[in-house]
C-alpha cells in the first residue's frame, strides 16, 4: 500500500479527520488514508451554517459505493460555511482530500487542537493498521 499522505500544516483525529487552521477559521475534511478506505465517494452530508458542533461529535456522513461512514469533528466550534462543491462533486474528496475541505469552524479551543495528531503521529497510527 503507498504511503499515507499527512501534509504538514494540518492535524489529524484517529477517526482520520484533518483540521487546518487559517487564522480563526478552521477547515475540516478526510484524510487520504480515509478516501482510500471508503473507495469512490458519492454523496456527503454536511451541516449548516451556523450549527454548533462539539470535538469528537458527528457532524456529517459520507457515503461511497462501498459504505456509509459518520464524519466526526476533530475540534468543536461553530459551522460556519458547509462546502458547496462537495454536493455537486463528491468525488472531489477521492481525487484532493486536502484541498477538498467539508466545513469551516469558528469559536474553536486551541486546547482541543493539542488533543489531535501531528502529520508524523498519523502516519504512524495509520501504518499500526495497515
Amino acid at each position: 500500500m503507498a504511503e499515507t499522505q499527512a501534509p504538514a500544516g494540518y492535524l489529524f483525529s484517529e477517526k482520520h479527520e484533518w483540521v487546518k487552521v487559517e487564522g480563526d477559521v478552521a477547515l475540516i475534511g478526510i484524510s487520504d488514508f480515509a478516501q482510500s478506505a471508503l473507495g469512490d465517494i458519492v454523496f456527503v452530508d454536511l451541516p449548516k451554517a451556523g450549527k454548533t458542533i462539539k470535538q469528537f461529535e458527528t457532524f456529517g456522513t459520507i457515503e461511497s459505493v462501498k459504505a456509509a461512514e459518520d464524519l466526526y469533528a476533530p475540534i468543536g466550534g461553530e459551522v460556519v460555511e458547509s462546502n458547496p462543491a462537495l454536493s455537486k462533486n463528491p468525488a472531489d474528496v477521492n481525487a484532493k482530500p486536502f484541498d477538498s475541505w467539508m466545513i469551516k469552524i469558528k469559536g474553536f479551543s486551541t486546547s482541543e487542537l493539542e488533543k489531535l495528531l501531528s502529520p508524523e503521529k498519523y502516519k504512524t497510527f495509520v501504518a499500526g493498521l495497515e
